[in-house]
């Protein structure tokens, strides 16, 4: 066996591609095995599919069309355990699979092995016989270190891409979606309507203007027009959207009128450039201080001002927009599509909106969320230039994009959408329900918002306030540091709208590579560096003016918090309340009719989980931000590609951070909050009943769907979920027992597409 053994590994070694060498495999195994059949599955993960892909002793037509599920079929069983079977009749076993065709119903005897790499099961190798009767154990053995040898040669395969290419040329491409980021939940079946841009603002060239007066006349013109435009789009909507949802466009209109647009170009016109290459100088320079910021949040407003300059240089240039006939179900889709660009679209054909790039936290995210789109986002490899007009699925939950879907892929989907509708519908419902467990425990559900645009969403979702303002935005479209009357009429617009409900504003957090472009911050290490509560302590003067506003904001609602960002010591916190108390002192000695805020904490960073108990006697509640806390704990960078995969809050550490600080702080009577991913993820929103969580804090999309967690899992479930899970040992195995679960409980449309 030994000599057969080495001549099979030199003929797959010098095999030309991973189809000759699977062939070779079958060829001489089922030779050297005296077994009547040898074939190789390869295991598909996009499909969640063991595909069929050589064989001798089956009918060849079979190779490519014998499919098995994850959960079908004994070869999927030795896939799932990643251990051999061998068993003497495969046909009487429960999960055999007979497949029409094959002609492998006459065979018994069975064995099967997984093919496996760096723990990853990548495929099967089995041999059957006619004889009923199991194969013995040498030929067990030598089939085993035959599949030790064909992981070397599939994993090359899989990473050079040519494992997919094999797995293609046995269907169609679009049965294979391609990938990118859940922007928006739910499932959209349309046409895809390409945004190609008017005007490349990278490829305008400086040149010499002769008559300078003429060009700022033309530029102040487009201003106007595009202004004019802008108006246009607002108004489209506001039979759709309250005005406080349309507030992006009156942003988009302060920044057209605002000195650092108008009268930067001005200046370049001036100097002998161009009104377009003007232009495009002045909104480089401030997209630079938006793009090099850590917050993705921030640097997605970026591409506002981009979205702005493309339309002023396309009135500049007179390149006339295309006319676009929009289908009735259209998908809008292009490289990096904007909130103006989906306002363009009339509402009620708009179904869907895929981009190749941007998050969740672009504002054309939140729009479509607002607007009940499903949305996928950040989709690199979408072909915008080749499929204007084709049939596209989105499916905002999974972030994956079918182009051309067969019909078994399009019948499955449209069922899942029809699914999606009818559980949205249910989910309304609960709008005005009590966020209350079947055995009473109650646990308020706050919204995450940014923009007084999130206002009207939060609002209509039935949230019971806000737990996270981020109050940087007036800071960020500002060439200065905004006064305190500025900031007053933001926070009273916010505070009002949910009075008397509670409003948790969190003290200005830049810093780092988030700095402001009229503060700017130059750090080898941004991440650990001069950031959050530690600039505002070092510069009081920017602290003091904040929380005045707030606590201004707050006369005769009292339904204010302030909430410190990046807090690591307990001097930071003592220091900020001293400020805090001076603030207060100041505005009643000048006759303002203020009540002392409630203060809490953030626990973001790992010093803070381990001080949460003594932060808990000083503070009045804690708040924890699970995705700096989860990125500080594991040390792994979300944005960096090479280790994003390592980024997750049910790592077992995060579970227990988060545990440890709810239960510090119950121990002096203080509550806790979790805001971010984690609160609104249906999966962790079990464990966080589990650990007596006072209230969760998340996106306005998300309350409806946590809520009917809550409203149907009981604390006693919770519990045991989380002792359950603190036995386990990685986040890969705590998720899909949460999402099992879940399941179970009836809940699996929330992980999912379908109800």
């Amino acid at each position: 066996m030994l000599t057969t053994l080495r001549r099979i590994i030199q003929e797959v070694n010098a095999a030309r591609n991973l189809d000759q060498a699977l062939n070779i495999i079958v060829e001489q195994v089922r030779e050297a095995m005296h077994a009547d059949v040898c074939s190789v599955y390869l295991t598909d993960e996009v499909l969640h599919q063991h595909v069929l892909m050589a064989t001798r002793g089956l009918d060849p037509s079979s190779v490519g069309r014998v499919r098995l599920g994850f959960d079908q079929g004994i070869v999927s069983l030795v896939a799932s355990r990643a251990e051999p079977i061998n068993i003497d009749n495969a046909p009487q076993h429960p999960r055999y699979h007979f497949f029409p065709g094959t002609s492998e119903e006459q065979y018994y005897g069975f064995l099967g092995v997984p093919i496996i790499h760096h723990r990853k099961v990548l495929g099967v190798l089995i041999v059957q016989q006619v004889k009923p009767q199991r194969f013995d154990e040498e030929q067990e053995n030598f089939l085993i270190t035959i599949a030790a040898q064909l992981a070397g040669a599939m994993a090359h395969a899989e990473t050079s891409g040519e494992m997919e290419k094999l797995l293609n040329q046995h269907e169609t491409r679009s049965a294979r979606p391609i990938h990118g980021l859940p922007g928006a939940p739910g499932v959209a079946i349309g046409t895809a309507i390409a945004i190609y841009p008017t005007a490349d603002l990278d490829k305008i060239p400086d040149r010499p203007v002769e008559d300078m007066d003429e060009e700022v006349k033309a530029f102040n013109q487009a201003l106007e027009a595009v202004k004019n435009d802008i108006c246009t789009l607002s108004k489209r909507l506001q039979e759709v959207l309250p005005r406080e949802e349309r507030a992006l466009f009156d942003a988009y209109l302060l920044m057209l009128d605002s000195h650092s647009l108008r009268g930067a170009t001005a200046v370049r016109i001036m100097d002998g450039n161009w009104a377009p290459g003007a232009v495009r100088r002045t909104i480089e320079e401030q997209i630079q201080a938006f793009a090099e910021m850590d917050d993705p949040y921030m640097r997605e407003r970026a591409e506002d001002l981009r979205e702005l300059a493309r339309r002023i240089v396309h009135h500049l240039l007179k390149d006339a927009r295309r006319d676009v006939d929009y289908p009735e179900k259209t998908i809008l889709v292009g490289d990096e599509i904007t909130a103006a660009q989906l306002a363009e679209v009339p509402r009620e054909r708009l179904i869907g909106v895929v981009s190749a790039r941007g998050s969740r936290t672009s504002h054309v995210a939140i729009l479509a969320r607002a607007l009940g789109l499903p949305a996928v986002m950040g989709v690199t490899e979408l072909p915008v230039g080749r499929i204007d007009g084709q049939t596209i699925i989105a499916d905002g939950y999974s972030g994956n994009v079918y182009i051309n879907p067969p019909k078994q892929v399009r019948a499955e989907f449209e069922r899942l959408a029809r699914d999606e509708a009818a559980l949205s519908a249910e989910l309304v419902n609960l709008h005005n329900q009590p966020s209350v467990t079947p055995d009473g425990k109650s646990i308020p559900l706050y919204a995450n918002t940014g923009l007084l645009s999130d206002i009207t969403p939060s609002l209509n979702s039935g949230a019971d306030g806000i737990g996270l303002y981020r109050t940087e935005f007036p800071f960020m479209v500002r060439q200065r540091f905004p006064g305190e009357e500025e900031q007053l009429r933001v926070y009273q617009q916010v505070l009002k709208a949910f009075a008397p409900r509670p409003v948790t504003l969190r003290t200005l957090d830049v810093g780092g590579d988030k700095a402001l472009p009229y503060f700017p911050i130059q750090e080898d290490n941004p991440f650990l560096g001069w950031r959050g509560i530690r600039i505002t302590l070092d510069h009081p003067e920017f602290f003091l003016v904040q929380v005045r506003a707030m606590m201004r904001a707050a006369c005769g609602l009292d339904n204010l918090n302030i909430l410190l960002p990046m807090i690591s010591h307990l001097a930071e916190l003592d220091e900020a309340n001293n400020l805090i108390n001076r603030a207060y002192q100041e505005l009643l000695e000048e006759k303002y009719q203020v009540t002392k805020p409630r203060v809490g904490v953030m626990i973001e960073v790992p010093s803070a989980v381990y001080l949460a108990k003594r932060l808990a006697t000083r503070a009045d509640f804690l708040s924890i931000g699970t995705n700096d806390l989860t990125q500080y704990l594991l040390a792994v960078d979300r944005n960096n590609s090479r280790v994003a995969a390592l980024y997750d809050a049910l790592h077992p550490a995060v579970i227990d951070a988060v545990y440890k600080t709810i239960i510090d702080a119950h121990s002096v009577g203080k509550p806790v909050s979790v805001c971010g991913e984690m609160a609104g993820d249906p999966a962790a929103a079990l464990l966080l009943i589990g650990m007596d969580i006072d209230s969760l804090s998340m996106s306005a999309s998300s309350l409806n769907r946590i809520k009917w967690v809550i409203r149907s899992i009981t604390t006693e479930t919770a519990k045991g979920c989380l002792d359950e899970v603190q036995k386990m040992d990685d986040a890969v195995s705590i998720r899909n027992y949460l999402n099992n679960i879940l399941e179970q409980s009836g809940l699996g449309g929330l992980v999912r597409a379908g109800r």
